[in-house]
């Protein structure tokens, strides 16, 4: 029977009251993909917090260049192609980025002549994800995610006894995918 006790990561039921094994902290040192600090932190500044243009970029980095040139040093990119490069060399979690081709398959009207195909019948569309279930794994080991979010459906009720729905855990539906009392799982049975 499932009762969504905290387990370690072979499945094995923990003793009430201990904690969840947390994974381990990374080294703070550890700029991966990037050189050092100084490189992470201008990437993220020019592409999360500024969102600055590719064509922006590449003035900066000139400009930095420039300003490096009598030190003999480079800037931390030569410009938006080296930085995109290396955001998308980051290893985010170790979930790779998979991609799927598809194209509309259903049933095609009769057109009367001269009149083209609607171009969502006809193209090709690429979609990119990571998978979900990967996704949630890493999270799950994610040190920063510790006692942050809810993994087992509750109830929750005021002091009145009205009850309080807060997130997808706290409904109806994640109650019912994993919750049911033994006379419901007997009876289920016969």
């Amino acid at each position: 029977m499932i009762v969504g006790t905290p387990c370690d990561h072979n499945g094995n039921p923990l003793d009430i009251g201990s904690e969840a094994p947390i994974a381990e902290t990374k080294d703070t040192t550890d700029w991966t993909p990037f050189n050092n600090r100084l490189e992470f932190e201008a990437a993220e500044f020019l592409f999360k917090r500024t969102k600055m243009s590719a064509a922006n970029i590449d003035t900066l980095c000139t400009l930095w260049a420039t300003s490096l040139e009598e030190f003999g040093a480079d800037p931390p990119f030569s410009g938006h192609r080296d930085l995109y490069s290396k955001i998308d060399a980051i290893p985010v979690g170790g979930v790779p980025w998979q991609s799927a081709s598809f194209t509309y398959d259903g049933p095609q009207p009769e057109l009367p002549d001269g009149v083209e195909m609607p171009k969502w019948m006809t193209n090709e569309y690429e979609i990119w994800f990571r998978d979900p279930r990967l996704l949630f794994k890493t999270m799950l080991g994610n040190r920063d995610f510790h006692n942050s979010f809810d993994y087992a459906p509750f109830r929750q009720y005021d002091n009145k006894g009205n009850r309080r729905y807060e997130h997808l855990m706290s409904g109806d539906w994640a109650w019912k995918q994993a919750v049911c009392t033994f006379s419901l799982l007997s009876e289920s049975l016969y």
